[in-house]
């Protein structure tokens, strides 16, 4: 099967949309043949305000009017509690949350954008996809996560070379309960490391201080402006380590 096909199968659906490079694509792929598709994006406090920007460009870039539906994730204990499975309870609700916003719109079948990279033991997610009913149509067509972004340079997508990035509870250690305070900081941090020309990157919590991890090939710019990156972090860290491991 190829999305050609899938689409005329399925003719009119939602897409749990999140800007990145393959519910992009997916969006692009439906939009391409001429199917009745509407892009739901979630808003947590999981999500940087920067994503929910390149959602909304991305979506006016392809003539599609995004829907968003708001969720309190932290009001979960199951979720605000971090265990080792919060991002099944998270995904559940998430998902719950647009099928049952594109159910009253209309739309009673709901995609996402999991590709055939995406394996069962790498996405915590992924059984609460099967439970709520959610078909993923790049995966069932065959495309990985290297192949969507040949096709998305290919058509022109400004997402065919975005970074992946995880949401921003995964900022904290499993176990270390999630509040909004640190969602703040971690948000706060990586927007000041981007704005000084870093990419790629995460500032991960570590007993109180800010652990940042970044590509290798980043790592001496780092270790020399040491400084600098001390003063653009101390708003929110007092304490910056940096992980040689790189990214």
């Amino acid at each position: 099967m190829d999305l050609r096909e899938f689409f005329t199968e399925h003719p009119r659906a939602a897409i749990a949309f999140s800007g990145g490079v393959d519910s992009t694509y997916l969006l692009y792929a439906a939009l391409k043949y001429g199917r009745d598709v509407r892009a739901y994006c979630a808003v947590t406090a999981f999500q940087p305000a920067f994503e929910r920007e390149d959602a909304a460009e991305v979506c006016r870039l392809l003539g599609s009017e995004p829907v968003w539906v708001e969720k309190d994730i932290l009001a979960l204990s199951a979720v605000a509690a971090n265990p080792a499975d919060r991002c099944y309870h998270c995904k559940t609700a998430l998902l719950s949350a647009l099928r049952e916003r594109a159910s009253r719109d209309g739309y009673d079948l709901l995609l996402d954008g999991t590709n055939a990279s995406d394996e069962a033991g790498d996405r915590p997610g992924m059984r609460a996809l099967s439970e709520q009913g959610v078909l993923s149509p790049l995966r069932l067509c065959g495309l990985t996560k290297a192949e969507i972004r040949r096709r998305s340079r290919e058509a022109g997508l400004p997402t065919w070379d975005k970074p992946a990035y995880a949401c921003l509870a995964t900022r904290v250690p499993t176990g270390e309960s999630i509040t909004a305070e640190k969602l703040a900081k971690v948000e706060g941090a990586e927007g000041a490391l981007r704005a000084m020309g870093f990419s790629d990157l995460r500032v991960r919590l570590w007993h109180g201080a800010a652990k940042l991890q970044l590509p290798k090939a980043q790592l001496g710019a780092a270790a020399g402006r040491a400084e600098e990156l001390r003063e653009a972090l101390r708003p929110w860290f007092d304490t910056v380590l940096l992980d040689l491991e790189g990214r």
